[in-house]
C-alpha cells in the first residue's frame, strides 16, 4: 500500500514538473503570435535565473546612455521647448512650424518628397503645396540626443546649433532670429516661461531659445521596439523571418553603416539615387569643399522607417521596399527578391517604436493655429 502511494506521489510530481516547465518554454521561447508582438515585450533581458543569450549576428552593444546636456533638464525648459516646436510665431508667415516638417504623425518626418516651408499655409503632410520648396527631404528626428553631426550634410555639430537653421534658411521659416526673439519676448505668457526654464539667465535670448527646442528634440527616443526585446533576452519577440531577415541585413552589409543598435551612423555615402530634374545638391562636398565628397549624405536611422517615407535625402524613392532593393543592389552582391522580402519585414517590423515621440499641445502661447496633418 505504501509502495503504491510512493508510485503515485511519484508520477503526481513528475506531472507537476513536467506542466512547470512547458509554461516556462513558452513563455521564453514562443513566438507570441504574428510577429512575434503576441505581447507588449518587457526589457528585463533575463527568465528566471538564466540570461536568455539570442541568436544575433554581431555583438550585441547596449542602447547608449544619454548624453550630459539630456541628463536632469528642467522640465520647464522641455515643456519650453514643445511650446516653441509646434508654434508657427517661429516663422515668417506665422503659420509654419517646426512641426510643419518633423509631425508625430509621418515618424517626425512629414511623408514629402522634401520639406515645403512658409507660404503653404497651416496643412501638413501629404498633399501640402508651396513655393518654398527645399532641395532635401525632411529627416526623421527620433535618437538626436546621440548624434555627432545634424542635418543631411553634417552641416551642424550640436542641436542647438541645428536649431536656428530653419529659421534662417529661405526655403523653411525665413526669418531672422533676432525678430523670432522679438516677437516672443513681446507675448507675456512666453516670457514667463523663459523666466522659469532658465533661471539663471531669465530672459528670451537666441541662445535661450535655441537650448529649449534642443532640449525638446533630445527626449524623441526610439529604444523599445521589438529587436530591443529580442536582445535584452527576450528571443520570444521574433519569429523566423525575423531573425533571418536579420541575419541577411548583416550578410548584406547593411549594418556597415546602419550599426545597431541605433540603425544609424556618422557615416556619409553616395547612394547614387536619381535627382530631381533642375536641382543641383553636392551633399558633403558643400561643407568640406572635397572632390571626393559629392554626393555623400549622412546614414539615417532605420528606426521607424516604416513611417517616414519617402526615402533617401531627397525622396526619390517612395515606398520602403524599394529602398531596401536600391541598398541591397549598391553594395553589388547577388541578391532575390527573398532576400529583400526578409530584411524589408526586419525593418518594417524589427524597429518600430514611436512610444516616445512627443504630443502635440492643444494650443501655443501666440494664440496662432498649429499645423494640421489633414490626411493622416
Amino acid at each position: 500500500m505504501a509502495s503504491r502511494f510512493a508510485t503515485l506521489l511519484l508520477t503526481f510530481l513528475t506531472l507537476v514538473l513536467a506542466s512547470s516547465c512547458g509554461d516556462t518554454e513558452s513563455a521564453i521561447g514562443g513566438s507570441g503570435g504574428e510577429g512575434g508582438q503576441g505581447g507588449a515585450p518587457s526589457f528585463g533581458g533575463s527568465a528566471g535565473d538564466a540570461t536568455v543569450v539570442p541568436s544575433v549576428p554581431w555583438p550585441v552593444a547596449e542602447f547608449p546612455a544619454l548624453p550630459d546636456e539630456a541628463v536632469e533638464v528642467p522640465e520647464a525648459r522641455l515643456a519650453l521647448g514643445r511650446l516653441l516646436f509646434y508654434d508657427p510665431v517661429l516663422s515668417v508667415d506665422s503659420q509654419t512650424a517646426c512641426g510643419t516638417c518633423h509631425s508625430e504623425f509621418w515618424g517626425m518626418g512629414d511623408a514629402l518628397s522634401v520639406g515645403i516651408g512658409h507660404g503653404a499655409g497651416i496643412n501638413a503632410g501629404p498633399g501640402r503645396e508651396g513655393p518654398s520648396v527645399s532641395r532635401r527631404n525632411s529627416q526623421a528626428l527620433f535618437n538626436l540626443a546621440f548624434r555627432e553631426t545634424f542635418l543631411w550634410d553634417g552641416r551642424a555639430e550640436s542641436l542647438e546649433e541645428q536649431a536656428l537653421m530653419p529659421l534662417l534658411a529661405e526655403e523653411e521659416l525665413n526669418i531672422e532670429p533676432d525678430t523670432a526673439v522679438a516677437r516672443v519676448a513681446d507675448i507675456p505668457e512666453y516670457a514667463a516661461l523663459f523666466a522659469d526654464a532658465f533661471p539663471d539667465d531669465p530672459v528670451v535670448t537666441e541662445d535661450n531659445l535655441a537650448a529649449a527646442l534642443a532640449a525638446f528634440q533630445r527626449t524623441f527616443i526610439s529604444k523599445r521596439a521589438l529587436y530591443d526585446a529580442y536582445v535584452s533576452g527576450q528571443p520570444g519577440t521574433f519569429d523566423e523571418e525575423l531573425v533571418e531577415g536579420m541575419f541577411r541585413f548583416a550578410e548584406f552589409g547593411c549594418a556597415e553603416c546602419h550599426a545597431p543598435p541605433l540603425f544609424e551612423s556618422e557615416v556619409f555615402a553616395n547612394r547614387h539615387v536619381p535627382s530631381a530634374e533642375g536641382v543641383v545638391d553636392y551633399g558633403l562636398a558643400e561643407i568640406s569643399l572635397r572632390l571626393d565628397d559629392l554626393g555623400k549624405f549622412r546614414t539615417p536611422s532605420l528606426r521607424n522607417a516604416f513611417v517616414t517615407e519617402p526615402y533617401f535625402h531627397n525622396g526619390s524613392v517612395v515606398r520602403l521596399r524599394d529602398a531596401v532593393r536600391h541598398e541591397i543592389a549598391e553594395g553589388g552582391k547577388p541578391f532575390t527578391e527573398r532576400d529583400v522580402e526578409l530584411i524589408l519585414g526586419f525593418v518594417d517590423r524589427a524597429l518600430r517604436d514611436t512610444s516616445r515621440g512627443p504630443q502635440r499641445p492643444d494650443s501655443v502661447p501666440s494664440g496662432l493655429q498649429l499645423p494640421q496633418d489633414a490626411e493622416r
